[in-house]
Order: C-alpha cells, then sequence, then structure tokens
C-alpha cells in the first residue's frame, strides 16, 4: 500500500512539474510573441510605405458637381429658358467678297432709291462740290504722275536754243558708235556725228540754279536780270528735238514761271497796299476791284506786262504772260477777258507739242482768274481737236513708222488734253451743263436730241466719258455706245473705250432690260476681237454687271471667248492681269467653290496661266474652297489637290520665307484639313499619304496629317468593329510622319496624342514604341533648342506629367520591368543641362505620383479598349511588382532634397521645399523616415521664406496632422514656424 502511494504522489508530482513546465513554454511564447509585436511594429513606423487610396470616394467627397445649384433661382441661370434668340444667316454668304474694299453689289436694295419711274438714274441727287476748280494739290499731283510717266530718257540732246544750260553744264560730246550704244538702254539719240548731250540730272540741276539765281536777282532788286533769265527757261520749250523729255521740261519750266509771277503778284500788291515811304495806304480784300488799286501800283502793273510784250519770240511771250495773268485783275474788272487773244496767240504755235503744253499752262494759271464759264476751254479743246485731226487722218501712203511716230506723239500730248477735260467737265458738272457741253465738244447733237452723233476722235470721248459720273453713264449708256462707235482711230484703240463703259456703268444699278440692249451692242463688237488681251479687257469690264444680273448667256459666251483665244498663243504679262481679275470675280460672286470650278472652260482658262498671277488665283480659290465646311466631292478634291501641287511647287522659287509663303502653306494645310471622303477610310488615309510626298516642305502640314491620321482612328473605333488593321496603318504613318518635323513642341504634342490613340485602338506595342520615341525626342535636344525650351519649363513640364499619365494605364513589360520608363525619365531630366532645378524637382514629383498611383489595388483609370490590361490586374499579388516601385522611390528621395537645395534663389528654393514636402506626404504613409524627410524640407523652407509665410505655415500644420495621427506626439518633429 506504501508503495502505491509513494507511485501516486510521485505521478502527481510529474504531473505538476510538466504543468509548470506548459505553462513555462506558454508564457515564454508569449513574451516572445508581444517582443515580436512590438519590433514589426517600430519596423513599420521605420519603413516608408506607399498611402492606399479609394479614388472614388476621394471623386464623391472632393467633386464639385454636387455643389452647384439646379434651381432656377441660379444667379447663372437664364430669366426665360423657354425664349431664344434667332439669327437669321440664311443669305450671309450673298455678300462674301474677298476684298473688303471692292463689294459693288452688298447693299443693291439700296440703291434702288435712285430710281426713277422709268428705272433710269436721274442725276439730281449729284453731290456738290463748292470749289468746282481743281487744287493746287490735284495739280501736283497731275505734275507728278507725268514725270513719272515720262522718265525713260537717260540723255538729253543739246540744241542752240540751249544755250543756257550749255554755258554752265558739263556736256559731253559722243561719238555716233558710243550713241548707238546708248541707244540700246535708252529711247533713241541724235545719231549724227559730234552730238552734244548731258545727263538728266545735270539738265535738272543747271535749271535749279537758274531759278535759284532768279530769286537772288530779285532779292537784290535786279528785277530785269531775274527777267531776262526767266526769258531764257521759257526759251527752252521751243526745243521738241527730245520729246520723251518735254514733260519734264514743261514741269521744271513752269515752276520757275510760277516763281517769277508770284514775286511780280506780291510787288504790285504791296505797291497798292504801302506808299514808298511804307506808310499803309488800304488792304486789299480778296476779291477786290480795280477802283481799289492806286495809280502806281498800275503803273508797275502795266509796265511789266509791256516789257513781256516786247519779247520777240512768242512762246516765251506767252508762258510770261500766263505767269503773270493774275495781275491783269490790278487793270481790268473782267480780267478773264483777256483769256480769249491769249488762246488766239496760242494758235500761232506750229509745234503741237509745243502748242499743246502751252495750252495747258493757260489752263492751269486761268483757274486762279476764277472766269465764269468755260468758253476758253472749250476753245482749247476744239484747238487740239483740229491738231488731232490732222495727225490722226488716214492716208493711203501712211507706212508703220508714221502710225508709230504718231502714236508716240499723241501720247505725249494725251496729258495737256486730260486736265483741260478734266477742267470742262469739272465746270459742267457744277452747272449742270452737261448736254451744251457735248454739242461744244463736237459729240453730237447733245443728250436731249441723242438720235445722230457725228465721227469723234478716240482719245477725246475716253476723257470724257472718263470725267463723267457714272449715273449719267447709265442714264445716257446707249448713246454713248454710239460715240464709242464712231471714234475709231489711232489716238486710243476702241477696246479701251469699250472697257470704260463697262466699268461706269458696274458702279451703279440700271436697269435690266436696258442693260441687256447695250450688253448686245458691246458684245457683237468684241466678239470680232481676234487679241486675247483686248478682249478680256472688256470682258472684264462688264462681267460685274453680267453676274449681278445672274446673265448666264453672257457669261457662257466670255468664258467661250477666253478659252478660244488663249489657246493660240502664248499668254502675256496684261491678259494675265485681267484673266486675274476675272477669275477672282467669279470666286466672289459664288457662294461656293464647286459652282465656280463646274463652269464651262473654267480648267482651261486656270491652266493657261502662269506665274504670280496663277499663285494668286489659286490661293482665291483655295481660300474659297475653305470658307464653307468640309470639301467631299472627289472631283473637287482632286482639282484642289493640283492646285495645292502648283502653288506648294512655287515655294522654291523665293529662299526667304515670307508673310506670302505662310499663308500660302496655310490655305494648303487648311485644305487638307477640310478632306472628308466620309465612310471611305482607307481612301482617306491613301490621300494623306499623297499629300505627304507631294508637300513635305511644309512643316505645318506635317502636323495636319497626324492629327488628320489621329482623327480616322477615332471616327473608325466608334462607328466599326475590326479595326485593327486600319489602326495600325494610320499609326504607322504617324510614326514615320512625326520625326521629320522641327519642332520640338509640335513633335512631342504628336507623339503624345498618338500615343492615347494607339490605346484607343489596343496597340499597347506601338504605344510602347511612341513612349520611346518622344523620350528620345527630349533626350536629343541640342543645346540652342534647350535654351529655347528652358524658358517654357511649364510646357516641359506638362509633357512629362502627361507621359506619366499614360504610363498608368499602359501594362508594364514584364521584361524590362514596370519601373524602366520611370527611370528613362529620370535619366533623362539628369544628363540635360538645359533642366534647371525647379523642372527636375516637379519631374521628380510626378515620379513619386505615378508609383504611388501604381502602387493601388485599383487605378484610377483604365485604357477604353478591354484588351489593354491595367497593371492592377496583370501584376496583381506580385510581390516584386511593388519592390520594383518602392526601390524606385527610394533612389527619387534624396534627389528630390538635392534639387531643392540647387535651387539659387531662396524664395524659390523654399516654395520648392515646401512643394516637395506636400507631395511626400500625400504620397506615403507616416512613417519616421517620411518625417525626417519632411522635417528636413520644412527646415529649408524655414531659412528661406518669412517666418508668417501662409504657405508654409499651412504645410506645417498638415504635417503634423498626417503623421501625429499615426506616430503620435511623442515621435512627431516639431518645427517651429
Amino acid at each position: 500500500m506504501k508503495i502505491r502511494e509513494e507511485e501516486v504522489a510521485a505521478a502527481e508530482t510529474r504531473e505538476v512539474e510538466r504543468e509548470r513546465e506548459r505553462w513555462s513554454k506558454t508564457l515564454v511564447f508569449f513574451l516572445v510573441g508581444k517582443l515580436n509585436r512590438n519590433l514589426r511594429k517600430k519596423e513599420r513606423e521605420r519603413k516608408m510605405e506607399f498611402r492606399v487610396r479609394d479614388y472614388e470616394e476621394e471623386e464623391a467627397t472632393y467633386s464639385l458637381y454636387p455643389r452647384i445649384s439646379t434651381t432656377n433661382d441660379h444667379p447663372l441661370i437664364i430669366c426665360n429658358p423657354s425664349s431664344s434668340i434667332q439669327v437669321d444667316v440664311a443669305d450671309c454668304g450673298k455678300n462674301d467678297f474677298y476684298d473688303p474694299l471692292r463689294m459693288p453689289t452688298a447693299n443693291s436694295e439700296d440703291d434702288t432709291t435712285d430710281l426713277d419711274v422709268h428705272g433710269l438714274l436721274t442725276i439730281t441727287n449729284l453731290p456738290r462740290d463748292e470749289n468746282p476748280y481743281l487744287s493746287a494739290k490735284e495739280w501736283a499731283s497731275f505734275k507728278r504722275s507725268l514725270m513719272q510717266k515720262f522718265s525713260g530718257s537717260k540723255l538729253v540732246t543739246i540744241s542752240s536754243i540751249s544755250d543756257a544750260i550749255i554755258g554752265r553744264g558739263k556736256v559731253y560730246e559722243i561719238s555716233s558708235t558710243a550713241t548707238h550704244l546708248e541707244e540700246l538702254d535708252n529711247p533713241p539719240k541724235a545719231s549724227e556725228d559730234g552730238v552734244k548731250v548731258i545727263t538728266r540730272q545735270e539738265f535738272v540741276s543747271r535749271l535749279r540754279e537758274l531759278q535759284d539765281e532768279i530769286n537772288h536777282s530779285w532779292k537784290a532788286d535786279n528785277r530785269v536780270t531775274s527777267l531776262k533769265s526767266s526769258i531764257k527757261v521759257a526759251r527752252l520749250l521751243l526745243d521738241t528735238s527730245v520729246s520723251e523729255f518735254y514733260p519734264t521740261l514743261f514741269i521744271i519750266v513752269t515752276e520757275v514761271m510760277d516763281i517769277l509771277g508770284d514775286m511780280v503778284w506780291e510787288r504790285i500788291k504791296r505797291k497798292a497796299e504801302y506808299a514808298d515811304d511804307g506808310t499803309r495806304i488800304c488792304s486789299l480784300q480778296e476779291k477786290f476791284s480795280t477802283s481799289d488799286v492806286c495809280s502806281d501800283a498800275k503803273e508797275t502793273c502795266y509796265n511789266w506786262f509791256c516789257k513781256i510784250g516786247s519779247i520777240h519770240e512768242l512762246l516765251p511771250r506767252i508762258y510770261l504772260e500766263l505767269s503773270i495773268l493774275r495781275c491783269w485783275r490790278f487793270l481790268h474788272e473782267h480780267p478773264w477777258e483777256i483769256l480769249q487773244r491769249v488762246v488766239m496767240m496760242i494758235r500761232g504755235l506750229a509745234d503741237p507739242l509745243a502748242s499743246y503744253y502751252c495750252r495747258l499752262y493757260m489752263v492751269y494759271c486761268a483757274q486762279k482768274l476764277l472766269p465764269p464759264d468755260t468758253g476758253y476751254l472749250i476753245t482749247c479743246i476744239t484747238d487740239m481737236t483740229i491738231i488731232l485731226r490732222r495727225i490722226t487722218s488716214e492716208k493711203e501712203t501712211m507706212s508703220k513708222k508714221w502710225v508709230e511716230d504718231n502714236v508716240s506723239l499723241i501720247s505725249l500730248l494725251e496729258p495737256p488734253l486730260e486736265w483741260t477735260m478734266k477742267c470742262i467737265c469739272m465746270e459742267a458738272y457744277k452747272k449742270r451743263q452737261y448736254d451744251d457741253i457735248f454739242v461744244k465738244l463736237q459729240l453730237g447733237r447733245g443728250l436731249s436730241n441723242s438720235s445722230g452723233t457725228s465721227k469723234c476722235i478716240s482719245i477725246i470721248v475716253h476723257h470724257f466719258l472718263k470725267e463723267l459720273p457714272a449715273e449719267l453713264v447709265c442714264l445716257h449708256a446707249s448713246y454713248i455706245l454710239q460715240l464709242i462707235e464712231s471714234a475709231n482711230d489711232i489716238s486710243l484703240n476702241q477696246y479701251l473705250n469699250y472697257r470704260l463703259l463697262g466699268l461706269k456703268l458696274s458702279e451703279r444699278k440700271p436697269q435690266v432690260d436696258y442693260v441687256d440692249s447695250v450688253l448686245g451692242k458691246v458684245f457683237q463688237v468684241i466678239t470680232q476681237y481676234s487679241r486675247l488681251d483686248e478682249y478680256v479687257k472688256v470682258v472684264d469690264a462688264f462681267l460685274d454687271i453680267v453676274l449681278q444680273y445672274n446673265m448666264d448667256n453672257y457669261l457662257t459666251i466670255i468664258l467661250d471667248g477666253i478659252s478660244i483665244r488663249a489657246q493660240s498663243k502664248e499668254i502675256t504679262e496684261n491678259e494675265l492681269s485681267s484673266l486675274q481679275s476675272i477669275i477672282l470675280k467669279l470666286l466672289a460672286h459664288f457662294n461656293l467653290v464647286e459652282e465656280v470650278l463646274a463652269l464651262n472652260h473654267f480648267a482651261e482658262i486656270l491652266h493657261v496661266m502662269y506665274g504670280s498671277s496663277r499663285d494668286v488665283v489659286n490661293m482665291h480659290i483655295l481660300d474659297k474652297a475653305t470658307r464653307n465646311g468640309y470639301i467631299c466631292d472627289p472631283t473637287t478634291i482632286q482639282m484642289l489637290f493640283e492646285i495645292s501641287q502648283a502653288l506648294h511647287d512655287c515655294l522654291d522659287i523665293f529662299s526667304v520665307k515670307d508673310d506670302h509663303h505662310e499663308q500660302q502653306e496655310h490655305l494648303i494645310s487648311r485644305f487638307v484639313q477640310l478632306v472628308d471622303y466620309g465612310a471611305e477610310m482607307e481612301h482617306h488615309l491613301t490621300f494623306l499619304v499623297e499629300c505627304r510626298g507631294a508637300f513635305g516642305r511644309i512643316s505645318e502640314l506635317k502636323e495636319v496629317l497626324v492629327r488628320s491620321s489621329n482623327n480616322l482612328v477615332m471616327k473608325e473605333v466608334k462607328y466599326a468593329n475590326n479595326v485593327v488593321d486600319f489602326v495600325k496603318s494610320c499609326i504607322a504613318f504617324n510614326e514615320v510622319t512625326i520625326p521629320s518635323i522641327v519642332s520640338t513642341t509640335k513633335r512631342m504634342n504628336l507623339y503624345l496624342e498618338t500615343i492615347e490613340v494607339a490605346l484607343l485602338g489596343g496597340l499597347v506595342c506601338h504605344a510602347d514604341g511612341l513612349i520611346h520615341s518622344a523620350i528620345d525626342c527630349l533626350q536629343s535636344v541640342d543645346q540652342s533648342e534647350g535654351l529655347i525650351l528652358q524658358n517654357d519649363s511649364n510646357g516641359v513640364l506638362s509633357w512629362i506629367r502627361k507621359l506619366c499619365s499614360l504610363l498608368v494605364i499602359i501594362p508594364g513589360n514584364p521584361e524590362q520591368g514596370v519601373a524602366y520608363y520611370p527611370r528613362s525619365i529620370l535619366a533623362l531630366v539628369e544628363s540635360q543641362s538645359w533642366i534647371t532645378p525647379q523642372l527636375r524637382l516637379r519631374v521628380f514629383c510626378a515620379i513619386l505620383s505615378l508609383s504611388t498611383t501604381l502602387s493601388q489595388n485599383k487605378l484610377p483609370y483604365h485604357a477604353y479598349n478591354t484588351e489593354v490590361v491595367g497593371n492592377d490586374q496583370l501584376f496583381y499579388g506580385d510581390p516584386t511588382y511593388h519592390q520594383e516601385l518602392e526601390a524606385l522611390c527610394s533612389s527619387v528621395l534624396p534627389k528630390v532634397i538635392d534639387s531643392v537645395l540647387q535651387e539659387p534663389h531662396k524664395v524659390i528654393r523654399g516654395n520648392l521645399a515646401l512643394e516637395a514636402c506636400s507631395y511626400i506626404l500625400s504620397a506615403y504613409k507616416a512613417s519616421s523616415e517620411i518625417s525626417t524627410i519632411c522635417a528636413k524640407l520644412i527646415e529649408i523652407a524655414k531659412s528661406c521664406l518669412n517666418v508668417n509665410h501662409k504657405y508654409m505655415r499651412n504645410t506645417v500644420r498638415y504635417m503634423d496632422k498626417q503623421l501625429s495621427s499615426i506616430l503620435g506626439d511623442a515621435t512627431t518633429p516639431r518645427v517651429s514656424t
């Protein structure tokens, strides 16, 4: 029994010991587990972990949309939403025109108020001018145009009359051989041996010297010398041997005459107003009478006329008297009565050139007398007409040389005739006496009785018609047409008068039937013209009327006539100018370019044009085509493509790129952009390929081509199912086109756009290649271009941020790793010297944001194409994926602080430190290492910014909140602010 009890006691003892050992082990395990848990907690506090984000919850929390009131009492809601403003734009294209200064029919409806009951324009509402005489400014302009028109001769032949010039000027004596060589580049000179010539400039300079001598002699009270010198100058107009120089000589001589006349006028007027001792006798009013002039002044005036009257030669005597013509006001109450005597004196000049220009000076000087009628002007025109009839009279024996000489002479006689006719019509315009003027000018029986006309001289009809008001021409177009038909001589080509009639009629809007009868007669004549130049000049003038009244039959006649005449010979510059005007009017009239291109013979007419006129027309055609939306017709597209090719080919001619070239390039690019083949996507892509080959020198167009290709992908993806092959073709087209663009900015934008399009089509491999190309694009920036991009750091940053946003969608490469492209971006910003510390820091922050986003179990967005698998699905649960991202960020964080410290400007450095701190706090969970890094950045900011800086204080408050919520106040570093 005793042994049994001992055994039981021993067993119980062993059981107690085993229980004690079991509890000991349990306690040890508990203590070890607790210690391990504490160690793991401390390890987590030190380790950097990405912050977990719930993007759907954040979007719902921070979205602005729920805050916007949808009730009708919102301040931006229209009070009466049911009402709408309607703008009628149905007819907005009717008045479309290229030139803002040319819109003849824009307000044609308003012009109907000028029509009388018979549909003919009246002349009762013609604008009135208080001063009917041509001003000194107009005379100065007339003289300038005269010198420009006849400025071809460089050498002037010296005759015996030009002794005043030869006396002191430098004279050359040249042989006939030298003269012949000079004639190769200049108008014909005297051909005999030993001809004396002087340069045009020296001749003019010598006349200016004589003018100064006259002034000096007058101021020295040596008035006789001044008069003698003036006579010498006037005598120069006797010599008409160098006819081309005569208009210039006339202008210079008459300026000298005007100076003498002004000095004589002022001398006599002073004698009339002041006594010899300087006492003021009276003050002559502007319209004084002879009774207001003292006898001494009259005697002086009379003495001057006697001196001039004693000049032996007629021409100098007339010019000198005309220079002081207004001085007759001191002697006669009606000084204009003297004009008829002067007119008769001029008839004594036998030379047509000298007599014409003498009459011109008389008309100019007579305006200072303010004559009450135009009798002397009518007499002048009559005398001029007699001379012209003699010159233009046809003779059986006349030769080609005779005609050429007379035509050349008439061109010299035209300016005096033009000015005189202008003065006549100005006076008739004032008094509404056009009917009398027709009769007095021997232009028929007058407007009131237009049953018959007499034969007129073409150039006189031309200048008279030129000065008539357009209203009067429209009212009496039939009668004027008869005048033009009767005036057909060598003085002026008849077609110029028809052209002028058309221009005058185009200024107003006569009745349709009335215009139709005139056009019928005009086209009967011009259809007989064999020369294209004459034909197009006339039809160009009448085209506005034809288009205005939609006379399609005449338009067909015009285009047929141009086509027939244009095919027979090469087009001249003058003809090109007229053809250009015709085509531009057609483009301005029709609403659509297709209507113009469909006209008969339009393409033929366009093809015969060349040079700058062809370029201008092509530009206007493209401009018209690109104004009305997309271009869908294949025929129109092909023709516009050929026009664009012609414009592009002419860009080689000029080495300097100017605004004109830029406009051409823009029009071509705009045309390509607006082409639309509808559902024929393949055809459209083929068109883009052709454009790339045809317009390779236009950088702007390459950008348009890439964007058009991307647009095709968008349309195809939207409306089709099996589009992979077509999308591949478009992306491949872009991959070839983008590298040829010079501008880095444009290349980067297009790379980024094409990456998105490739992802839309599900082409991940192409998207990878394009990202690689985009990074290489920035990597290859040279130093000079880098300086330009340095000034646009925000643009570069936006590109890199865009790349990072696309890398969220693009699946990572299992072979290269998910961090391959981020590391490529890091290598880029670290290797380029033009990248500033500020830009470098923000790129590092973008990489941190990218890594944080990729680390999430659910990405914020995915590709539209479901075939593109996101990284959250591709690498789900893969530990190496997160390790690679953590390793990437661990290498970036030290560089963030270094970039902040590299910024030279203190204020910018402080703001960058705060910005980096905010990025880090938003990317990572709170930890001791993150706390240390952020504290260091805050200290940097504190050393650079004011203690009360609002951004810094808010950042510190945010950091304290983020770190204290997890680490507690004991472990949160405090930064004094």
